[in-house]
């Protein structure tokens, strides 16, 4: 088997804000494995909070060429690589390597089948307070939207989100911008503004007095949450967590995850970093687990790959064609 690693650089549409920056590209690995004829592929963008760049991903799999190359299989790779991007593009490859080999979509590789309706939220950056209306107006026929926050003027926000597209559903996402007496006051009145979910809103090493049950709104951990080990901290914390296979390390460990977030009675979120199709489609499998899917990065990016995965004026996926993945 021969491992080609590439980097990627896709241009956004506009520049994407949230609290932690400000960023205008998304900036990715290209994992292909070529067996004989066949080619698998995969594509990740790490986790720069965790400190991962391109560089620090190349130098994971180049670290481990040898054993990729001998034909690694998806349980072999979680031993040899650790969690984080490079890890999620080869274990991406591989499930496309192995739909190809067998002739399954990976849904059915993964015992799960892709029979639900997947629509994915879109989010809307940190802009003028004024600015939000005008784009959650233009936005107001997706079933979901993703609000990005920070400490200011939080509620005056989504408030003018609410006025853009009364009907959507919200997701407001503060990414570690509050603290817990801070959820706390502004939950009645976001519940009041019918906002559905409420993600990574206090900081990771700040939510020791978050309690799940003290929200009016369901909290989701996002930062918190990279694996199952994080799960027995968080589970009277939150609500939910939010799976990312950038995070994860892969759908094989997301799904590993997911069931046992499922199990601690844990509520499920799939979401992702700016990628193309590409890196969206292996979350469209864990997504048929999840209550919760936010897989917008292509709708982010001016530009996409061939045979791209296609979003309808509501936010529904289409079905990644065998062209691109799975």
């Amino acid at each position: 088997m021969k491992l080609t690693v590439q980097k990627k650089f896709w241009p956004l549409r506009e520049p994407f804000v949230i609290a932690r920056g400000t960023y205008t590209t998304s900036e990715v690995i290209v994992v292909e494995l070529q067996d004989a004829q066949l080619v698998g592929r995969g594509e990740a963008a790490g986790v720069d909070y965790h400190g991962e760049t391109l560089d620090s991903m190349l130098a994971q799999l180049e670290a481990v060429r040898a054993e990729i190359e001998a034909g690694i299989t998806r349980a072999e790779l979680l031993k040899v690589l650790p969690i984080g991007g490079a890890r999620n593009a080869v274990d991406a490859a591989l499930w496309d390597l192995e739909a190809k080999r067998t002739g399954r979509r990976a849904w059915d590789l993964a015992g799960i089948g892709n029979t639900r309706e997947i629509a994915s939220a879109l989010t809307i950056g940190i802009r003028p307070v004024e600015a939000y209306e005008k784009a959650a107006r233009e936005l107001a026929y997706y079933r979901w939207l993703k609000i990005k926050v920070n400490n200011e003027h939080p509620l005056e926000c989504v408030q003018a989100v609410r006025r853009g597209a009364p009907n959507s559903r919200l997701i407001v996402d503060a990414n570690q911008a509050w603290d817990v007496k801070t959820l706390y006051a502004l939950g009645p009145r976001l519940a009041e503004l019918r906002v559905d979910l409420l993600e990574q809103p206090v900081p990771v090493d700040g939510d020791d007095d978050l309690e799940a049950e003290r929200s009016p709104i369901p909290v989701c951990a996002d930062e918190a949450i990279d694996s199952i080990d994080d799960l027995a901290r968080l589970k009277s914390r939150y609500d939910f967590v939010n799976i990312k296979l950038d995070k994860t390390g892969g759908l094989t460990a997301a799904l590993e995850l997911a069931n046992a977030a499922r199990a601690a009675g844990m509520r499920l979120m799939v979401g992702c970093m700016v990628t193309g199709s590409l890196g969206m489609a292996p979350g469209m499998v864990l997504a048929q687990l999840c209550e919760v899917v936010d897989l917008d990065g292509p709708l982010l990016q001016a530009e996409d790959w061939p045979n791209a995965i296609q979003y309808d004026r509501t936010g529904v996926m289409s079905w990644p064609s065998p062209a691109l993945w799975g």
